[in-house]
């Protein structure tokens, strides 16, 4: 077999492998295993095709964290919009609780609000900020 067919088959393999752990970095490894596979079909010695698919593979997987660092909000999944579509939405408390929980029609079913940390507690309008479990910390709207 040639090498070029060595190549495409350890891609393929690495593909199967992102499928089965759903990591994105197997697939830049890809992208690197094809370039040495490109290189072979060019005609390149086997020391340089092994090279040139190491750089390929390295700077594909440098560019991925990079891309995904710049992406990512900061915030903790409990509070990212992106992470979790009830962030922003609003709900009605009419009573608050003495405890500082309040009782809230929301999704067709009873949630326990709590206040934000500084919030001070009055029947309204609220926003949904936080999820924590089960609970929704709300901010006034």
């Amino acid at each position: 077999m040639e090498a070029s067919t060595w190549w495409w088959i350890l891609a393929g393999m690495a593909v199967v492998a992102e499928l089965l752990t759903g990591t994105i970095y197997l697939l830049m490894i890809c992208l690197g295993l094809a370039a040495g596979a490109v290189s072979a079909h060019l005609g390149l010695g086997m020391p340089l095709q092994i090279v040139v698919a190491a750089v390929v593979g390295v700077l594909c997987v440098l560019v991925a964290r990079r891309i995904r660092r710049v992406r990512s909000s900061g915030l903790p999944a409990s509070a990212d919009p992106a992470m979790n579509l009830d962030i922003g939405e609003t709900v009605t408390v009419n009573q608050w609780e003495a405890d500082g929980t309040a009782r809230v029609a929301y999704r067709g079913a009873q949630w326990t609000a709590v206040l934000r940390a500084g919030s001070m507690p009055a029947p309204g309008q609220y926003r949904v900020v936080e999820l924590q479990g089960n609970r929704l910390v709300v901010d006034k709207a």
